[in-house]
């Protein structure tokens, strides 16, 4: 005897598409998972890696600021010997021209002037004597200029004074020290210009230093003018 089902064709086809979408849906995400897992390791795995690379780069920074702190260490010590080595030359220079300079003065002296005080600030040296009339101190001043340790001589004061009847002005008057011998600054880069090859070191560079005849107690005497 043939079988009739009974139940209607539409409800059996609601229910296998119902079932159908079901597995896609369970199938869909479990592929959307994976998907997200992939994703996710990816990033993971990228962000480890930066981070790898961030720390090296720490490490590294790290390294050279150690360097740079070295070499500023040593730039100092750089400079520090540097300003050593130029006060050792400048006393080195300004031992033979303190030499020099005695000598000029005792040389340069005219008759009716004496001096009676010296002193000296830096490169200035600040001069005071006595003096018969005006117009020797005139002639000592052009004497200091010509002398070529000392430049630019200035008058400050100069005044009749009581106390010495034969030397009856009194003067004060400053000189700029200058050493005929030191390298010339004629590029005007404010350092002084290398002696070039070849060239004879000056007179008064090679001799030696000879030393200063010991000042008498009683103020000077002029010498003989030039």
């Amino acid at each position: 005897m043939a079988r009739i089902n009974l139940l209607p064709w539409r409800a059996e086809r609601r229910k296998h598409r119902q079932k159908e979408f079901l597995t896609m849906l369970g199938l869909s995400a479990a592929a959307a998972a994976f998907l997200a897992f992939l994703i996710i390791s990816y990033y993971s795995s990228q962000i480890s890696g930066q981070n790898d690379r961030n720390a090296y780069l720490t490490d590294q920074i790290t390294k050279v600021d150690a360097q740079i702190k070295e070499i500023d260490a040593l730039d100092e010590k750089k400079r520090r010997l540097l300003a050593r080595k130029e006060v050792i030359e400048q006393l080195q220079a300004n031992r033979s021209q303190m030499v020099h300079l005695f000598d000029s003065l005792v040389r340069t002296i005219p008759d009716g002037v004496i001096l009676t005080s010296l002193k000296q600030e830096g490169d200035k040296l600040t001069i005071e004597g006595r003096s018969q009339s005006n117009a020797r101190v005139s002639s000592y001043m052009r004497t200091l200029e010509s002398s070529g340790w000392m430049t630019n001589p200035d008058l400050s004061i100069i005044e009749a004074k009581a106390g010495d009847p034969g030397l009856p002005y009194a003067f004060i008057l400053s000189v700029l020290l200058a050493n005929p011998n030191a390298p010339k600054d004629l590029n005007g880069d404010g350092k002084p210009d290398a002696p070039a090859p070849g060239t004879a070191a000056p007179a008064g560079a090679t001799q030696p230093a000879t030393p200063a005849p010991a000042a008498p107690a009683t103020p000077a005497t002029g010498g003989t003018a030039p």
